[in-house]
């Protein structure tokens, strides 16, 4: 493969806010190479990369890139964005970080992807928890904040790397990953792969990959499909709830709103009882995958490890987060914007023991909401009262004539505002004693969560 940081000392990010930037940022910045890094957005994610010492230009200007001698752009920057424009004209070698990360996963021998639709940055975090469990002092990519490693990347002293495999614009096969851990495959991005058909492709092209290990949800009917059609050698081992499984997990035990025990059971005779402390059943199926990927390695880990990791996670950035509560109401906020994701998060929070349950959605991506807007609907549906913003476009332009107001109108007592501003007041002002209010979408709907914080700060004084 391309060896594209050979020789260079200066990279530039542009978009170096993004999930899937501000890791590779983290992973350079930590080898010894001079980074900085422009965006339209400000963030904490910006704020913590100023304090690493990296130079961030709020917006985006040919100058920018000025003493670049690798300039490293995300899928999301459109063709007629200033800097990339400038990039591309000035002869500086210019990739979109999909091959940036391909080489960086090429510097481990035992490369972990964690790939799926849904449950991604949970897994891998989870599966970075258990190795540092383990005392293994590994690398790891991760496309949300994770509390342990201080950020979403950590560059390690062996040979593994745990890293985030996405699919989005195939990203996942500029990878070179020893391991595949396949989650699920669900109907999601298919303003890229066009069909389903296309879309399980890709999986099992990404499994094609793996020289060592393929492990897979063997209750998963689109993931079984893919990786049936995998001509990779590599060992294949199933996880999931139902016992014809490799690994599986029997007794689950609601322990209390953010605790649940279950039994770790394999056919190779395991059975051990393991704690995780985030919420949801899917976070049982997250927790056995990684168990199983964990305790298969050619070194694997062990069990003390195994439950130290489990039981110290406690969750990452923007997945079911706990941000605050004031006047026994409480504000989460969680990355959720696919109908699976929001099904299995509102589900989870009607499962607590809250009075009613507040749905914050903000819709990213005009094809996405306007292609499963019932699917959005239905789920939207789980929540006692649902509020919506506009939708976020993201690298689209909406060409689907598709509003907010249309999804709100297919969900009863829904309403909508067309700011942050007006979101947060009307929230605040009509949230009671006992409520939770979360937060959904991958964009920057959380700075709603923030607003309503401060609102209910203020009526409290």
């Amino acid at each position: 493969m391309e060896k594209y940081l050979d020789n260079k000392h200066h990279v530039h990010f542009i978009g170096i806010g993004g999930s899937g930037m501000y890791p590779l940022a983290q992973i350079l910045h930590k080898k010894g190479y001079y980074i900085t890094g422009s965006d339209n957005n400000e963030t904490s994610t910006l704020d913590a990369i100023r304090k690493m010492g990296i130079k961030v230009y709020f917006g985006q200007r040919a100058e920018n890139i000025d003493g670049a001698d690798l300039i490293v752009h995300t899928a999301a920057i459109m063709e007629d964005n200033p800097e990339l424009i400038a990039a591309r004209e000035s002869g500086v070698t210019t990739i979109e970080r999909k091959y940036l990360l391909g080489e960086i996963t090429s510097w481990f021998e035992n490369c972990i992807g964690v790939c799926g639709t849904h449950g991604k940055t949970t897994a891998t975090s989870m599966l970075t928890h258990i190795f540092l469990g383990d005392n293994s002092d590994i690398s790891a990519f991760i496309g949300g904040k994770l509390k342990a490693i201080s950020g979403s990347a950590k560059l390690g002293t062996n040979n593994t790397m745990v890293c985030e495999a996405c699919e989005f614009s195939n990203t996942f096969l500029e990878m070179q990953c020893s391991s595949a851990v396949v989650l699920n495959i669900d109907a999601d991005h298919l303003n890229f792969f066009k069909t389903m058909d296309n879309l399980k492709a890709a999986f099992t092209k990404f499994c094609d990959k793996a020289s060592d290990l393929i492990v897979y949800n063997g209750d998963d009917k689109n993931t079984i499909e893919a990786v049936s059609k995998t001509i990779s050698t590599a060992r294949k081992i199933t996880f999931g709830f139902d016992k014809s499984n490799d690994f599986y997990a029997e007794d689950i035990k609601k322990l209390s709103d953010f605790k649940t025990s279950f039994v770790l059971k394999s056919k190779t005779g395991i059975s051990e009882e393991l704690v995780i402390c985030v919420p949801g059943k899917h976070n049982v199926l997250n927790a056995v995958a990684v168990s199983a990927i964990a305790l298969s390695q050619k070194n694997p880990v062990k069990i003390e490890g195994l439950k130290k990791g489990l039981y110290e996670f406690k969750g990452t950035a923007r997945r079911f987060e706990l941000l605050d509560e004031i006047n026994s109401i409480t504000v989460a906020d969680d990355y959720a914007h696919h109908p699976t994701e929001i099904e299995a998060t509102l589900k989870t929070a009607k499962n607590m023991s809250f009075n009613r349950v507040w749905a914050v959605h903000q819709p990213f991506t005009y094809s996405r909401t306007a292609t499963l807007i019932d699917d959005f609907a239905k789920v939207l549906s789980i929540a006692d009262k649902v509020v919506l913003t506009e939708i976020m476009g993201s690298r689209e332009k909406n060409t689907y004539n598709i509003y907010s107001k249309d999804l709100a109108e297919k969900i009863d007592g829904c309403t909508w505002f067309s700011t942050f501003d007006q979101v947060a007041e009307y929230v605040a002002e009509n949230a009671m004693p006992n409520d939770l209010i979360i937060t959904l979408g991958c964009g920057d709907v959380y700075k709603v969560a923030i607003k309503i914080i401060e609102l209910l700060k203020k009526s409290k004084s």
